[in-house]
């Protein structure tokens, strides 16, 4: 053991303990002597070396875990620096982290420089920061705000934490939704429309967190979307298109360390959200973008004003950035589509692309495929609708899908029945008759999920009326589908214990004189 009184760091030489256990945390346990012999205590940031490696970690203190001479690494620290049971790893102190007094000006309310911001976006990637310090400058964020120059430098900090992928082509298109409506697939009815129209866009897509499913998980059904990005340049430079999972990729790689930290606790800044979407997009090298927000009782927002504002930020934000955004506020009180879940939302969006489907997901892929047209110049003002329904309707758009399927290690020949739909089906249906007021999003991807998705690609729930259908007594909601018996008793269990479809109620008046 070795302590240089130089400046106060100390080192010490340890044996690793490693543990079969994942944290998803920078975390080293150190025997309480060892620690506070060596002036280490809980939550203090160390270095650990190992030959030519190097990572920073911190430390937390135990006896029972560790003996004296010993350090704990669980599993991605173990393998991140690549020690083995036995081993010894040296452990030194680190410096406080520069970005410190940085986020407590932010508490204080105070404006971060770009130079600021990088800091500890830096520091952030380094792992030299606790969980704590995080929580404390996403917090400072969310009751602070920023401003609009702090969030441009949130968003190129995010940018420069990852790769970003070069084309090395012009004009690049891209598309984002702000999410929370069911079925919403328009990604993959628009992607083909941009491409065989003769534009680039490379669209990276995140799969479900709560929902029954995402774009990743739906486009999976048909072909792979853990691509590299190498994989992803090839792909789009051969077919103009692409639809992977963004997760595979190292792109903005700052922002899945930031959203961890926000999970928990669903803090979702406005700041902070526009610099996470702004920087996957900036990181794919997009020149034009168009964004839904779409607003209603069961969507993520629910004010109309909110998302104006909301739509402006974009904007303007995107105009510091370089990057053209369109914003439209869509309907979002209904799902889109009749399918929920990865198989049932696939056959939705090839029966689109095919000729039919359901006409709400058609309407809305070609009217935001259209907008995005428009705003690259592609066509003129006033046209993109059209030319975009043009390319669905004379089939431009499918070939161009099974193109970039195959491209993606798809099949290009597969056929609507070729998707994996679940092998048990239940009826739901009507106790009273009347019209419909609301189809709820949220509880119709909570049902969908009891029966199996997003993992069982072949499991969901398929809607057979809207929001404003008349309806009878015992007819057909929607069915649940399933891959096992047991997953769809469980979901037959739950779709009764809530409302997931509402009726009007009406209304009995007693008049008097």
């Amino acid at each position: 053991m070795e302590k240089n009184g130089k400046n106060g760091v100390g080192k010490l030489v340890l044996r690793a303990r490693c543990f079969d256990v994942v944290t998803e945390k920078k975390i080293v346990v150190l025997n309480e002597r060892d620690a506070v012999n060596n002036d280490i205590y809980a939550g203090h940031r160390i270095i650990l070396t190992l030959g030519e490696r190097q990572m920073v970690a911190i430390a937390d203190l135990s006896n029972r875990l560790v003996a004296a001479g010993e350090i704990g690494l669980f599993s991605e620290v173990a393998a991140e620096i690549g020690v083995r049971d036995g081993e010894e790893i040296e452990v030194k102190q680190t410096e406080r982290p520069a970005s410190i007094e940085s986020i407590k000006k932010k508490m204080d309310g105070k404006t971060l420089s770009e130079g600021e911001i990088g800091t500890i976006i830096h520091e952030l990637m380094e792992n030299k920061l606790s969980e704590a310090e995080l929580a404390a400058f996403l917090t400072s964020i969310y009751i602070r705000g920023v401003t609009d120059d702090e969030v441009v430098s949130l968003t190129n900090a995010i940018v420069a934490s990852g790769d970003t992928l070069k084309l090395g082509k012009h004009p690049i298109l891209d598309k984002h939704c702000i999410g929370g409506v069911a079925g919403n697939r328009t990604t993959m009815i628009m992607v083909p429309i941009i491409a065989a129209a003769g534009l680039y866009i490379p669209k990276t897509s995140s799969r479900s967190i709560t929902s029954a499913a995402g774009t990743a998980d739906t486009m999976e059904v048909l072909a792979p979307v853990n691509l590299g990005l190498n994989e992803i340049r090839e792909i789009v430079l051969k077919t103009k298109g692409c639809m992977a999972w963004g997760g595979s990729v190292n792109l903005a790689a700052a922002d899945d360390k930031l959203i961890r930290i926000r999970h928990p606790l669903s803090l979702d800044p406005k700041g902070l959200l526009l610099a996470s979407i702004l920087a996957k997009k900036k990181s794919v090298g997009a020149d034009y973008c168009v964004i839904d927000i779409p607003i209603g009782r069961g969507a993520k927002i629910t004010d109309p004003k909110e998302a104006n504002t909301l739509a402006k930020d974009f904007i303007g934000i995107g105009r510091k950035l370089g990057i053209g955004i369109e914003v439209l506020v869509t309907d979002g009180s209904d799902p889109v589509g009749n399918g929920i879940g990865p198989a049932l939302e696939c056959r939705d969006v090839v029966e689109v692309l095919t000729g039919g489907g359901p006409a709400d997901l058609k309407e809305k892929s070609c009217t935001l495929a259209g907008t995005l047209l428009e705003l690259s110049g592609k066509v003129e003002i006033g046209r993109g609708y059209d030319v975009a329904m043009d390319l669905l309707k004379g089939g431009k758009a499918e070939k161009k899908f099974r193109e970039i399927v195959e491209a993606q290690g798809g099949k290009a020949d597969f056929k609507i029945d070729d998707l994996p739909i679940g092998g048990y089906w239940h009826k739901v249906v009507s106790t009273g008759t009347g019209r419909i007021k609301h189809v709820d999003s949220r509880l119709l991807a909570r049902i969908a999920r009891s029966a199996g998705a997003p993992s069982d690609k072949g499991a969901g729930v398929f809607l057979h009326c809207e929001a404003g259908d008349k309806i009878q007594k015992g007819d057909v909601m929607f069915e649940i589908i399933a891959e096992s018996e047991s997953k769809l008793d469980f979901a037959i269990k739950v779709a009764h214990s809530i409302e997931a479809i509402e009726l009007e109620k009406v209304v009995l008046r007693e008049f008097r004189e």
